[in-house]
């Protein structure tokens, strides 16, 4: 059943929480995010290997280290949310998937679609950024 999920599938408020087609529904969800990311990082290695050619222009090569560093801090940030997909894939095969870090209720399935990696839920992660305020203002 887990692979057979009908076309257009979206989890529901209406089926158990966290039931065989909502994790394969997430599973397939975080899997082709990942995938975007890896092609993209491939795009990007190739760019700047095919932009190896030194600038003459002072300015042309100034914009072009610009741009290689934007896209090796892209690609940072990148390599972060591949590692925060493999451990929501690790938290859906140890069926701790879904479920706030904090509270250990169940995260909203409109949240999850939005935000597929999430931890904690909205609530929780409310208290958190309140948190890292106070903490920040002082």
């Amino acid at each position: 059943m887990a692979n057979d999920l009908p076309n257009g599938y979206r989890p529901s408020e209406d089926e158990p929480f966290m039931n065989e087609r909502q994790r394969e529904y997430f599973r397939r969800k975080l899997t082709a995010w990942k995938d975007e990311i890896l092609r993209e990082a491939r795009e990007t290695i190739q760019n700047l290997q095919s932009e190896a050619t030194p600038n003459a222009d002072l300015a042309d090569r100034a914009a072009t280290e610009a741009e290689r560093q934007l896209e090796l801090r892209t690609r940072d940030r990148q390599r972060k949310l591949i590692s925060k997909i493999d451990e929501a894939l690790t938290r859906l095969e140890d069926g701790s998937y879904g479920f706030c870090e904090e509270t250990g209720e169940p995260i909203s399935l409109k949240r999850l679609d939005a935000r597929p990696i999430a931890t904690l839920s909205i609530e929780a992660q409310e208290r958190h950024e309140r948190r890292e305020r106070v903490y920040r203002d002082d």
